[in-house]
């Protein structure tokens, strides 16, 4: 049985006029209020990374991980070794912007121009990107006017600066050959060089053919003589409205000056070849890395390879190619010898044979 005098077992029920919780709790008000949960945009303090005994704490910075120290860029540039090219920072042979830079650990910025000896040096991978030029694109690097241009199709291609090699028009399609290879890039621009084109030119009329052999045979503007090498109808058009031309040299507004010197309008111009490059399997718009067999063509081509390595010439429909000359075999006589006689091998007197056993008297 029950004590008289406990309470019973449960919970008892709140009176309505019972006290407050501030009656019941007196040291409420000195308890701290619950901090609210902290907000996703603050910023939550780093943690503490052990890094171990012995290892070095890595360097901070954004830029620590990007860009490279001023003696990786230059060892990279292929000058000399690394330990080498600490001692030509240190005896001031390297400049950074004109300036003599005498610290090892400086960050090279990617605006940066460093030179060796008046030389500038090009300490990141070289790269090489083709693109398919659509139109309406400028090729220049900027544009104060804000159109659009060729950069804005390869931005995406590599993090190193690759710029055109030559130009083409806002309206001209076609191939155009990206790279930060400063010295081919300068070798394949020259007049010199004598690069490889072929345009496919769509006229607003059919040109006549005593225009085609005129323009063949060279016509004179007001740059001198234009003679292209190669002019002649693309069999796909039956009209006669559209055109192959092929050039060693010439801008893309050379081009069309000489239709426009007949009186025929360029509708479309459209480069289909670069120095044996096409835009096989390249759709409009788009880009790709070239190979290292076209990268090995390409410095052949711009005097700067090797003659072994180069690559046979890509079979592509041409528009129209000059007969090219069959050469005679040549036909080389055997050359006669005299027979060699073969001469007995003197053989020497066969000594008569002796039995081991003398002869009984």
């Amino acid at each position: 049985m029950r004590d008289q005098g406990k309470k019973p077992f449960g919970k008892k029920k709140r009176d309505s006029n019972s006290s407050s919780d501030k009656d019941r709790m007196p040291f409420q008000e000195f308890r701290k209020p619950k901090s609210a949960p902290a907000a996703r945009d603050e910023e939550r303090p780093e943690k503490r990374v052990s890094y171990g005994k012995g290892k070095k704490k890595p360097v901070e910075g954004e830029s620590s991980n990007s860009l490279p120290r001023l003696n990786q860029y230059v060892a990279k540039a292929g000058v000399c070794s690394r330990r080498e090219a600490d001692e030509l920072i240190a005896t001031g042979k390297i400049k950074v912007n004109g300036k003599v830079i005498r610290e090892m650990g400086r960050r090279v910025q990617y605006d940066d121009k460093v030179e060796y000896e008046g030389k500038v040096l090009q300490g990141e991978e070289i790269r090489y990107v083709l693109l398919n030029k659509p139109k309406g694109f400028i090729s220049n690097v900027t544009d104060e006017k804000d159109r659009k241009t060729v950069m804005d199709l390869v931005k995406k291609a590599c993090k190193e600066r690759i710029y055109p090699v030559g130009r083409l028009e806002r309206d001209t399609t076609g191939l155009l050959l990206f790279t930060n290879d400063g010295d081919l890039a300068k070798r394949l621009t020259t007049p010199a060089a004598k690069i490889k084109q072929i345009y496919h030119v769509y006229l607003n009329r059919p040109m006549e053919e005593k225009d085609v052999e005129t323009l063949t045979a060279g016509i004179q503007m007001e740059d001198g003589l234009v003679k292209p090498d190669v002019v002649n109808y693309v069999q796909e058009a039956e009209d006669g409205s559209q055109l192959g031309t092929q050039f060693h040299s010439g801008r893309n507004t050379f081009v069309r000056g000489m239709f426009e010197h007949f009186g025929y309008e360029v509708t479309k111009l459209d480069r289909v070849l670069y120095a044996n490059l096409t835009k096989k399997d390249l759709p409009r718009g788009k880009w790709r890395f070239l190979k290292d067999k076209e990268i090995s063509m390409l410095k052949v081509i711009a005097g700067k390879g090797k003659k072994e390595e180069v690559l046979e010439s890509p079979k592509v429909d041409r528009p129209h190619q000059k007969p090219t000359k069959t050469a005679t075999p040549r036909t080389v006589t055997p050359r006669t010898t005299a027979p060699k006689t073969s001469t007995p091998m003197a053989t020497k007197p066969s000594k008569p044979k002796t039995s081991l056993h003398k002869k009984k008297d």
